[in-house]
């Protein structure tokens, strides 16, 4: 299905505009066409599909449920069910907006938002095949832990308070407003009809979509200026030694950079394959899964300056952790 973006990125750049598939130009733009049309249209049927079940779907029931539970069972709940949800950095924005408008805590969400574009099934198959079954049950481990204890630290600095005007103001009517009156209990469903889930799903469509896609075009030129420009083995030269600050310097390559879960994954054996350490390697490919430049860009729609730093700084620590750690554990996990 997504090698139509491939055959339309062929026919644009190299047919169209005549560019040859071996130089760097050409390289460069083919990318960015691939990536730009396959983000967009991931993201009109993903937003339009989410905002059409969200119209229907009662979010002060599951505030409730999660509200009930102790916090951490909500962290672990969060992190599970973005890892057992399909979606990239992107395409969980919509998700992340409903969350927050029924009033369930920000650390549970964002622990939905780090973990679902780390781990989907796909994933985690290919995994398996590449590189085996160690490595892809601690690979699966160490991303629902970015998860839990993101969501953590941001529920103990009360990060609500740097959501987005618009945002805050939705989370903090949701939290207040509770369940129906006298007896605790969440209110019913609100019933629609399918016309008036389909005029819902639009607008939250053409809202989303006019936030954000410039950003987009931006994330993804820069990508592609890298990938098309930048040596193939320039990650193996220079973080290739193994030393602690590789890790760190990997992360923060990986930023500029814009993948999902199972694109990364065959990067992510190329590089293990020549010769960059398996941490640094993973430290790089889940930065560009989980901090690149692009979601940043989004998030930014949602965000406060401040709640944006203090996710990266997160991820930054967290990520370097998870590198460092890998490599530690390279001998036992029988690659690299």
């Amino acid at each position: 299905m997504l090698a139509i973006f491939t055959v339309i990125a062929d026919w644009l750049a190299y047919g169209l505009l005549g560019l040859s598939p071996e130089s760097r130009l050409g390289s460069a733009v083919h990318f960015f066409i691939e990536d730009t049309t396959k983000i967009f249209a991931l993201l009109v049927v993903m937003i339009y599909v989410i905002a059409l079940a969200r119209a229907s779907l009662n979010l002060e029931r599951v505030r409730a449920y999660l509200q009930g539970r102790h916090r951490v069972f909500g962290y672990l709940s969060g992190s599970m069910f973005g890892a057992i949800t399909p979606f990239c950095s992107c395409s969980s924005i919509p998700l992340f907006l409903g969350f927050t408008s029924a009033g369930i805590p920000l650390g549970i969400t964002m622990a939905f938002l780090l973990t679902s574009p780390v781990i989907n099934e796909v994933a985690v198959v290919m995994l398996w095949g590449l590189l085996g079954w160690k490595f892809t049950v601690a690979y699966v481990i160490v991303g629902m832990a970015v998860g839990i204890t993101g969501g953590l630290l941001l529920d103990a600095m009360r990060a609500h308070r740097w959501l987005q005007d618009f945002a805050a103001k939705a989370y903090a009517q949701a939290s207040a407003g509770g369940g129906a009156p006298g007896d605790g209990e969440p209110a019913p469903p609100q019933r629609l009809t399918f016309a008036e889930r389909h005029t819902f799903a639009l607008g939250e469509l053409r809202e989303i979509i006019g936030r954000i896609w410039k950003w987009i075009l931006i994330g993804v030129g820069l990508g592609a200026g890298l990938h098309g420009f930048l040596p193939e083995n320039w990650f193996a030269e220079h973080l290739g030694s193994g030393q602690w600050w590789s890790v760190p310097a990997a992360v923060f390559a990986g930023l500029p950079l814009y993948s999902n879960a199972t694109g990364v994954i065959p990067v992510l054996e190329s590089l293990i394959g020549k010769g960059l350490p398996v941490g640094t390697t993973l430290a790089f490919c889940m930065s560009t899964v989980a901090a690149s430049l692009p979601e940043f860009t989004l998030l930014k729609q949602v965000m406060q300056w401040r709640l944006l730093a203090t996710v990266f700084v997160i991820l930054l620590i967290n990520l370097s952790i998870i590198g460092w750690v890998f490599n530690a554990l390279t001998p036992w996990l029988g690659v690299g």
